[in-house]
């Protein structure tokens, strides 16, 4: 649920606004909790404008990361 808001949004979005757009309402504690796992996972950003996407599954992505990781 957290994840779709957040993939769907264009841009960053603020912790409130993101409260906003879910479609059940979710606890401000629990909201941390979840935005936490996500960025320890990689999958988003959390910065001083508010939460962004950065998870990428192209898999042309994936091979270019992987090829650069192997360069090194």
């Amino acid at each position: 649920m957290v994840e779709k808001v957040l993939e769907e949004a264009d841009l960053a979005i603020s912790k409130n606004e993101l409260l906003r757009r879910l479609p059940r309402q979710v606890m401000r504690q629990t909201l941390n909790i979840i935005l936490g796992y996500l960025e320890e996972k990689g999958v988003i950003m959390i910065g001083s404008k508010g939460v962004l996407w950065i998870h990428n599954e192209n898999p042309k992505m994936k091979k270019l990361l992987e090829e650069s990781v192997d360069a090194s």
